[in-house]
């Protein structure tokens, strides 16, 4: 086993330095339990892609990245380690003839680190990267493996549930036959036409990105539409966008060198579903991120609630990016309940300024907008928990697994008190 403990540690951005210089990588699942059973408390660590102290701890913080690598598929599942990369798995499925349905925009974050906070992809019909999950194997406070398959009671609670059950050391994940897939973007857009005819254009592909550096209020910068090779080629023009000819990065003044082919060049699924490729950083690096999962209901008015703040939000801003994702049963899931829209931010890296916009865009946006868990968000436990319906159950579910609070850490008591 390995362990760091000299010099600080940071998460993936720079913006959170966690409060251990202590970081253990075990080797086997049997040094992981006894890192988890000899020491105070404890909390994993993913890609160290969160941009709060989701992860943070005072005590023990253990990657999984030391762990022996696992990708097994059989009937119709894809058996992998949770402290894989995407990145480091897809190519595998890939090559046995096996995809996964949909991707998060970059290949760089943990199987895990992604299912437990209810990361997704885009797609009208195409649920977060959490519901892909068809059954999940973690370790418990007392060293206990337990193993929760889809159908089981405390499965749609244990999913996406931030670390605070136990370390995660596997997923089974549903597959399907390996598809190709052709990435098209279109330049302009106006925010008039697309509220009036959202769903067409949401569902012009798979999977569907608007791009908005909010300069404007009335335009966005453009789409992307990633589309299965047996469906029409897209058409944009009736929101005023126009096909490019070449390749974009979503950052309107970055090279697009570090995306994943574009132009309609069809291609495997894992090296077009993501915006970026893994052999370069993702987006920027030197930014912060924020996303709100709003009830796709609500939409339109969170559309109006962000063009209305368009002056104060561009100056702060990279990029803003407007996804869907369908409903699940994941008690903690973004998406629970209801088809949703995200509205994801990249800033730059100022971030008190940004905590100040955030409050303000957070009391704009209709109240069934819920942050996501890895990012930078600024609502009050109590304002988070009351767009869970089944919060109270998950504070049971924690207290079921984790009576002594071992994976507790000052993120997780600020949601629960």
């Amino acid at each position: 086993m390995t362990s760091e403990r000299a010099g600080t540690q940071r998460n993936w951005a720079g913006n959170v330095t966690y409060s251990t210089t202590n970081v253990e990588m075990p080797a086997s699942e049997a040094e992981l339990i006894g890192v988890i059973t000899g020491s105070g408390r404890v909390r994993a660590l993913g890609s160290r892609h969160s941009f709060n102290d989701l992860a943070d701890t005072e005590d023990v913080l253990v990657s999984l990245a030391g762990m022996p690598r696992t990708v097994e598929v059989a009937d119709g599942v894809a058996r992998v380690s949770a402290g894989l990369r995407y990145g480091d798995f897809v190519e595998a499925l890939h090559a046995d003839g096996s995809a996964l349905t949909n991707l998060a925009s970059l290949p760089h974050i943990s199987a895990g680190g992604a299912v437990q906070t209810g990361t997704h992809g885009s797609g009208d019909r195409i649920g977060s990267l959490a519901n892909q999950v068809r059954a999940l194997e973690m370790l418990t406070a007392s060293g206990e493996r337990v193993r929760l398959e889809r159908g089981d009671d405390d499965f749609d609670g244990a999913v996406v549930a931030l670390g605070a059950l136990g370390i995660v050391t596997h997923l089974e994940l549903a597959v399907e036959p390996t598809y190709d897939i052709a990435q098209r973007v279109f330049d302009g857009g106006r925010w008039d036409a697309i509220a009036a005819a959202l769903e067409d254009v949401t569902s012009a592909g798979d999977s569907v990105s608007i791009f908005t550096t909010w300069q404007s209020a009335d335009d966005v910068d453009n789409v992307w539409v990633k589309s299965r090779v047996d469906r029409a080629r897209p058409d944009l023009g009736f929101i005023g966008a126009v096909e490019a000819e070449s390749s974009r990065h979503p950052i309107p003044e970055i090279d697009s060198t570090p995306t994943t082919t574009q132009i309609g060049i069809p291609g495997p699924w894992y090296d077009r579903l993501p915006h970026f490729r893994l052999d370069f950083t993702p987006s920027v690096g030197d930014e912060l991120q924020s996303e709100y999962i709003v009830d796709r209901a609500d939409a339109i008015e969170a559309i109006a609630a962000l063009r209305a703040m368009a002056p104060r939000i561009a100056p702060l801003l990279h990029v803003c990016e407007v996804r869907t994702v369908a409903a699940d049963t994941l008690w903690l899931s973004g998406a629970f309940g209801r088809d949703s829209v995200c509205f994801h931010f990249t800033w730059h890296r100022d971030e008190a300024s940004v905590r100040t916009l955030l409050t303000d865009i957070e009391a704009a946006l209709p109240l069934s907008a819920r942050p996501h868990w890895g990012k930078v968000f600024t609502l009050e436990g109590a304002a988070v928990r009351e767009r869970y319906p089944r919060w109270d159950a998950f504070a049971t579910l924690r207290a079921k697994y984790d009576p002594d609070g071992r994976f507790d850490n000052a993120y997780l008591q600020r949601l629960f008190s």
